[in-house]
């Protein structure tokens, strides 16, 4: 519990991309709360929406909520679904809805019109309405610098594979970040990113898997929503970096190690401020110190030496330098960001550049 007090104060002191809010919601009694979840996925994915759940279960421990007060809708595709399963969760009286991901956003837009009286709180988006409906997310880009570090220093091919859902700024930061990590370990190496076109397919990311390993790539990584890139590695004697979830009992000898979540930090401070009537409708962005993004602990499978430089790197960030730290030019030789300068988290959150060393399949 101490450590979620500190957690929690940390996450007040985060970068808000604030919207000034136009109302007040009245405080909600514990014992009358309900809260609603629409995932994209199943709970057992091991990835995305695996991590998300958990971060529900933290939050139910953290308040002291019954299993009854949390009503969850798995598996909702990005169309009407969504729509139908915000509904239900209004009429079986949530006061709080939150939807894990970014193809929800414009159905809890309008269902926030809708329903003004319910707050709807949205991860990996960007909209706000000032009302009752903001968004969530964190700088996943640091721990993802952190992760290309371990790649970076493992790879002996000098070819890393990178299974990416969508060609969006979340996803083109991430392997930015990430391939920015590569590099500072590792010139030589390049970082080979093929897209999925798709947020959640353990069939499809396998299968990305494997093209990039039948490329040569030994070193995969990911922003996809399953373990399956990594299981592909194990199976192939490659190496994996995963992404949401520590999977290294599902592939042991290729793990390496991923960058992880703590969405409870988010959610519980989120539910706490609708009990005490303080919720407010901004945008949270979470940096690498408030704990919500991190990496899960290094196993066998890191080169000699990759502790060591993480825990630089990290102290770095911890200390305020940033990834996106300048000089750095994109795939066309075109300066990104300028010497001595640093990208802030609003072009973090909208990039569409490619950085140098990466290539796209």
């Amino acid at each position: 519990m101490k450590k979620l007090l500190v957690a929690l104060l940390a996450l007040v002191m985060v970068f808000a991309m604030a919207v000034p809010a136009m109302a007040e919601f009245a405080p909600v009694a514990k014992e009358d709360l309900k809260v609603g979840f629409v995932y994209v996925g199943d709970t057992v994915d091991k990835g995305y929406t695996y991590a998300h759940h958990q971060g529900t279960l933290y939050m139910m421990d953290a308040l002291g909520l019954s299993e009854d007060q949390v009503i969850i809708k798995t598996n909702v595709a990005e169309d009407a679904s969504c729509e139908e399963a915000i509904r239900e969760l209004v009429d079986q009286g949530c006061q709080i809805i939150f939807a894990n991901s970014y193809g929800f956003m414009d159905y809890m837009e309008e269902m926030a019109e809708e329903f003004p009286n319910v707050i709807f709180s949205h991860c990996s988006g960007y909209k706000n309405n000032g009302v009752n409906f903001n968004n969530y997310f964190g700088a996943i880009y640091q721990a993802r610098y952190l992760s290309g570090i371990a790649a970076g220093l493992k790879t002996v091919s000098n070819k890393i594979g990178f299974v990416a859902a969508m060609p969006t700024p979340e996803v083109i930061g991430g392997f930015d970040a990430f391939a920015l990590g590569v590099q500072s370990v590792n010139r030589d190496a390049v970082v080979y990113v093929k897209y999925t076109n798709t947020w959640y397919d353990a069939n499809l990311e396998r299968q990305t898997a494997d093209a990039l390993l039948d490329a040569g790539c030994d070193v995969i990584a990911q922003h996809c929503d399953t373990a399956m890139p990594s299981i592909a590695a194990q199976e192939r004697k490659a190496f994996s970096v995963g992404y949401n979830a520590d999977v290294s009992e599902d592939a042991p000898d290729a793990f390496i190690t991923a960058p992880v979540w703590n969405w409870g930090i988010i959610v519980t401070a989120e539910v706490q401020a609708v009990i005490d009537g303080t919720w407010k409708c901004e945008n949270i962005f979470p940096m690498y110190d408030s704990g919500v993004v991190g990496l899960a602990p290094l196993t066998k499978n890191a080169a000699e030496g990759t502790a060591e430089a993480i825990a630089a790197a990290e102290a770095k960030i911890l200390g305020g330098w940033d990834v996106f730290t300048g000089p750095i030019v994109d795939i066309n030789g075109e300066t990104i960001v300028a010497e001595g300068e640093v990208m802030d988290v609003a072009g973090v959150t909208s990039i569409i550049a490619i950085v140098k060393g990466v290539e796209i399949q």
